[in-house]
């Protein structure tokens, strides 16, 4: 009986204690909740955690926060790709210290509220892919640091105002697939003098292209002005952009001739196409000529034409003797032009007989001037030297040696004196099997010469497909750029196919990435030479080759050879034509496998393609029956970037580490979850373009052995790096940027 009095006692005593304070939420929490209740369905249950129980919404998933005056604010909103339906409150303009508001790929419907631009931190907006509708709120230019817009696919409607003018730190503006509509204002683009990236593509803007958007000196990658309704000439301002800008104007209304002024000269015929009033170079549409002037003469006096007669006649002798006068030139430039011809005849004949004395080597021409010409300082072949075409001396000659049994063994160029003899008698090594056949090292005479060999294998084949053959090897031969695997010599016959390429000796990036036992990593100095060589090299291949532009088709870190200064050459570039017209079997397994002709005991084995191989092709190169394209080799340039800047292969999936020893943000990332992209993009792009979204510090993604080596590195060129690798690696392959362009830009790296 004494325990309830006792009982009584304690509940007296808890009743008067004073009552415990509640659980009170900070602004910020108050303004996330906001959006919270505005989502309508939340699949993934992204948002279960937040709670106005848990006084501190920096714990939440999502949220990104830092210290500002000692205490945690929201900087950063990350709810991208979760598939939440619902609307955007206007609650979150409350967020004074909110940075980067991320909710695309999602299902958000309704307009964008302008109280953001409350939100007076905001400079990164990202709401692409949802089903928002409504203007564009040009509110959003009172915001001062606001530099990001992307609001692409969605429903948005309306007009661009001339207001736009007022986003003066604007850096990228992205709204196509939408429904906006009208003409783009003029006067507007001379004052965003930041915007590097303007897409307006895909909706129903009408009426001619403002000139002044050839006024935007920043800007880089791809102007896109495409799907749309544009009418109207192509304003000549335009060629004030810089040359790293690539024009996309495809399917709009536009006439006229092609302006050739500045950097629209530069342009290829990609970005004019389906405007079917357009016409002139690069586009292969001839501008009619200018129709002489229809007024008719002033008409003469009585007097005047007596003068004019009697003028006639005093001229009709001068008339007679001009046209002897013109025979007589005639004829002499006949005789000169006869004699000129029976010269080249002579001298032709003279080189076929030195040809044929040296065992059929193809010479160069000796003349430095013809060296020199052209586009990009190329090596152009000219019509009047057979091997420029297809139709030389050596193509009549070998009818015979293709239609034959017996091989010959065929150099390129002078540089190259070897006969096949003594190419069967050098000691020969495996290097390796690839997908295109197995490759020797062969050492020639005293070791001095070593070159590569590649066999490709059997295959058969008649005279006509030994001079397909013949006349791609010869011109892979032509291609001679310091970043480039120079073709040396090529080997026929119907039982075997070489190709005899310069040995390159250090290895290539694939196994100078992964790192060699007792070799220090890769240097940035290193990596950024590597980059901005392999990137002229394809240039080269895609630009400056007179008689074919190349598409390389299998760019990857083992197709980049390294010499001993980590000099990068882009290796096996037309390999896979070659393969194509000798008749060899997938991967090029030859249909039978006989010995070969280098040592003759080691057969040829069908190689099996490293897992990660396919992570460096573009997504469009993977469709069925996809015809190769130079946008597949400028994707797989960018995937090889990403690797050289973070040390992850395309398919390595990211657990980042941070380091404060970079120089970055001072942020606390909670949620590393990003957007639901194409699953083909490899895993590595996603990442990368996930932290740049989320404004990560660029520590996180920078390769961690860089970081150990030099703790010091620069920030600017890394992230100029990174940029240039964004844009390669676009989905959208008419979003990436020309080779040539990405070589420039690198080049601007550092310098």
């Amino acid at each position: 009986m004494r325990t309830v009095p006792t009982t009584i006692l304690l509940l007296l005593l808890l009743l008067a204690l004073p009552p415990a304070p509640a659980v009170a939420l900070t602004d910020d929490g108050l303004a996330l909740l906001a959006f919270k209740a505005a989502v309508t369905d939340d699949p993934a249950s992204v948002l279960a955690k937040w709670s106005e129980s848990d006084a501190d919404p920096c714990r939440w998933p999502g949220v990104t926060c830092a210290n500002i005056s000692s205490q945690p604010r929201v900087v950063g909103l990350a709810v991208a790709g979760k598939n939440v339906a619902g609307y955007i409150p206007s609650e979150l303009g409350s967020l004074l210290f909110l940075r980067r508001l991320n909710l695309h790929d999602n299902r958000l419907s309704g307009g964008i509220p302008p109280a953001l631009s409350n939100a007076s931190s905001l400079h990164s907006i990202f709401l692409y892919n949802n089903a928002l509708t409504g203007k564009l709120p040009m509110a959003l230019c009172d915001l001062p640091r606001l530099q990001n817009i992307d609001v692409s696919r969605n429903s948005l409607s309306g007009e661009l105002p001339l207001d736009l003018r007022n986003c003066r730190s604007l850096q990228r503006l992205i709204v196509s697939r939408n429904t906006f509509s009208g003409e783009v204002p003029a006067g507007v683009w001379p004052e965003l003098s930041s915007l590097q990236q303007l897409d307006l593509s895909s909706n129903a803007f009408n009426g001619s292209i403002p000139p002044d958007l050839g006024q935007l000196p920043k800007l880089s990658g791809t102007l896109n002005l495409s799907h749309n309704q544009f009418s109207g000439i192509v304003p000549p301002e335009l060629g004030r952009l810089p040359a790293t800008v690539t024009l996309d104007l495809r399917f709009n209304n536009l006439s006229g001739a092609i302006p050739q002024t500045g950097s629209l000269a530069s342009q290829g015929p990609t970005a004019f196409l389906n405007n079917p009033a357009l016409c002139g170079f690069p586009l292969q549409v001839a501008c009619r000529a200018v129709p002489p002037p229809t007024q008719s003469p002033p008409p003469q006096n009585t007097s005047s034409s007596t003068a004019s007669a009697s003028n006639d006649s005093q001229h009709q002798p001068i008339k007679s003797s001009l046209i002897a006068l013109i025979s007589v030139a005639d004829a002499a430039g006949v005789a000169l032009v006869g004699i000129i011809l029976v010269y080249i005849y002579w001298k032709v004949k003279d080189r076929r007989e030195g040809r044929r004395g040296r065992g059929r080597a193809i010479a160069e021409d000796d003349d430095d001037d013809d060296r020199n010409k052209g586009l990009c300082g190329c090596i152009w072949g000219r019509r009047d030297r057979g091997w420029a075409d297809g139709s030389s001396d050596d193509e009549e000659e070998g009818d015979g040696k293709c239609s034959g049994a017996d091989g010959e063994l065929v150099a390129i160029d002078r540089g190259f004196r070897m006969e096949l003899d003594e190419l069967l008698r050098s000691s020969a090594y495996v290097l390796g099997k690839g997908g295109k056949g197995i490759v020797y090292k062969v050492v020639v005479g005293n070791g001095s010469t070593p070159v590569a060999v590649r066999r490709l294998g059997g295959g058969g084949g008649g005279a006509e497909r030994c001079k397909e053959f013949r006349a791609e090897a010869r011109a892979m031969g032509r291609v001679r750029h310091p970043n480039v695997v120079r073709l040396r010599a090529y080997y026929w016959s119907p039982d075997e196919k070489l190709v005899v390429t310069d040995f390159v000796g250090n290895g290539n990036l694939a196994t100078a990435l992964r790192g060699r036992a007792g070799e220090p990593v890769l240097s940035w100095a290193a990596r950024l030479k590597i980059a901005k060589g392999a990137a002229r090299g394809l240039a080269y291949l895609h630009e400056c080759n007179s008689t074919r532009r190349f598409v390389h088709g299998e760019v990857k870190p083992s197709n980049i050879l390294l010499d001993a200064d980590f000099t990068p050459r882009v290796a096996d570039f037309g390999l896979v034509r070659l393969l194509a017209i000798a008749g060899c079997g997938p991967d090029g397994a030859p249909p039978s496998s006989g010995g070969s002709l280098l040592g003759g005991a080691i057969p040829y084995t069908k190689p099996q393609a490293p897992a990660q191989a396919s992570g460096y092709r573009a997504p469009e190169a993977r469709a069925p029956g996809a015809r190769p394209a130079q946008k597949w080799d400028v994707f797989s340039f960018g995937v090889i970037l990403l690797e050289l800047l973070t040390g992850r292969g395309p398919a390595d999936h990211a657990s980042p580490s941070t380091s404060a020893s970079f120089s970055g943000p001072s942020t606390t990332t909670t949620d590393r979850s990003g957007s639901a992209e194409h699953e083909a993009v490899p895993e590595a792009v996603r990442w990368v373009r996930r932290g740049f979204e989320d404004a990560r510090p660029v520590a996180e993604m920078v390769d961690p052995a860089l970081l150990r080596e030099a703790p010091a590195l620069p920030k600017k060129e890394i992230v100029a790096a990174f940029h240039v690798a964004l844009a390669c690696t676009e989905a959208d392959p008419e979003l990436r940027p020309k080779m040539k362009t990405v070589a420039d830009s690198l080049d601007k790296v550092g310098s």
